[in-house]
């Protein structure tokens, strides 16, 4: 650097190193989000919302909309591969928050239907994963029996979902 006044560059220097050395004082930033949980109760999967209607038309339903479009189409560039794993792979993994929604009565039935329901969509997201037509077709048709054998017993039937 060329420095118009012959004393310059030391001042420079010498600012440049007081603020490096204030910076290292300055004490660290946190970047958590909030204190430790105050009890175990606190630190363990809770529902955000109670109403399981509510978390299946909110958390699940548009998924599944998303799918029966990109399912329907006959060309699957890989857009569309992409928009069905990704919805593939939520709709299983969201089987998992299933497992702690059991209700009293029945609660071992439907834990049995959300596992079969995450296999089902594990095995969906594999099919979609290898870009498999006829896999994942069968696969999409198997998941969507898993919900409705799930929806037969604990809706009385409603909710039958459709390819």
């Amino acid at each position: 650097m060329f420095y118009a006044r012959p004393w310059s560059w030391l001042i420079s220097c010498v600012a440049i190193s007081a603020a490096a050395l204030l910076a290292a004082l300055q004490p660290a930033a946190t970047t958590s989000v909030a204190a430790e949980p105050t009890s175990e109760a606190q630190a363990g999967v809770q529902p955000v919302e109670p109403s399981m209607h509510e978390f299946m038309e909110y958390v699940l339903e548009p998924g599944y909309k998303r799918l029966k479009a990109e399912m329907a189409k006959d060309e699957k560039d890989r857009a569309v591969w992409k928009a069905i794993k990704g919805d593939a792979l939520s709709l299983a993994e969201a089987s998992n928050l299933l497992l702690f929604r059991a209700p009293e009565e029945g609660g071992a039935d439907w834990k049995a239907h959300a596992v079969a329901t995450r296999t089902a969509g594990q095995a969906f997201y594999q099919a979609a994963r290898a870009a498999d037509s006829s896999s994942a077709a069968s696969a999409w048709r198997n998941l969507l029996n898993q919900c409705n054998a799930c929806h037969k017993q604990f809706a009385n039937g409603k909710y039958q979902l459709v390819p």
